[in-house]
């Protein structure tokens, strides 16, 4: 199913954040997956985004199993049914949608597999300004450079997270953005916190208040502490650790003006 993530898109060699326990690797058009089969989730994507090349295509493609594993190693339709549960995309519909325009639509489509999903609340996509803007706002900020950036985001696969349908439902995300500075290899670090989660006493989860999705900005350093990954050249590349002297401050973010890069 294509290339999957280019560890030498950027100047600087960047490889996959990789975790400490067996994943099994899914390559897709631009993007890659480590599939924790245990938790029956990503552990790690990894896409690469040409913003000078990016299309507008129109959205196509239904969520579906990867034939290539096993589906009870997937987390799928069954979890999202009657709840309010979304498929959230980890790598999203649009970043690896660039190049001529079936070279976008295909990749844009192989988004919509279930590896490349975790369940969110409802509520967490409307988070654009934040979250879902993040990505958005480095690539604006790269203009200026290479226009290129690789982002790595997953689930933190945490032993608290709540158990519901067989998997148990991830209570925060991280979001690692690299790019190429002209001083080098750049990278900045990210956590959304979505905790507030209600569990009522069968099991179903709802919605909390938009106010309960808090996004940070964090050290690379406390990626790789939370989450067991080896994050590779990312931890020297921190935009945050090189401007801070407190090396573990997570800093709230209210709007992309508190976003440091």
């Amino acid at each position: 199913m294509a290339d999957g993530y280019d560890l030498d898109f950027l100047p600087t060699r960047v490889p996959l954040p990789r975790p400490a326990q067996d994943a099994t690797e899914l390559t897709y058009p631009r993007f890659t997956v480590l599939l924790d089969g245990r938790r029956r989730l990503a552990a790690v994507t990894g896409v690469n985004i040409d913003g000078a090349l990016l299309r507008e295509v129109p959205r196509t493609g239904e969520w579906r199993l990867d034939p290539r594993v096993r589906s009870e190693l997937q987390t799928g339709p069954d979890v999202y049914s009657r709840n309010d549960l979304d498929r959230g995309h980890l790598v999203r519909r649009v970043d690896p949608g660039w190049g001529d325009v079936e070279e976008a639509r295909d990749a844009t489509e192989a988004t919509f597999f279930y590896p490349n999903a975790a369940p969110q609340a409802a509520g967490f996509n409307q988070s654009k300004e934040l979250w879902l803007g993040l990505e958005d706002h480095v690539i604006e900020y790269a203009e200026t450079t290479d226009q290129r950036v690789s982002v790595f985001t997953a689930p933190v696969l945490g032993d608290g997270d709540p158990p519901y349908r067989g998997i148990r439902i991830p209570l925060r995300f991280w979001k690692i953005a690299a790019w190429q500075a002209s001083d080098g290899l750049s990278a900045a670090g990210f956590v959304l916190d979505q905790s507030e989660l209600v569990e009522s006493p069968d099991g179903m989860l709802a919605a909390p208040p938009l106010g309960a999705f808090r996004t940070f900005q964090v050290p690379i350093s406390e990626v790789g502490r939370v989450t067991g990954l080896d994050v590779g050249p990312l931890l020297n590349a921190d935009v945050l650790a090189r401007r801070t002297a407190r090396s573990t401050e997570w800093r709230p973010l209210v709007s992309a003006s508190d976003i440091t890069l």
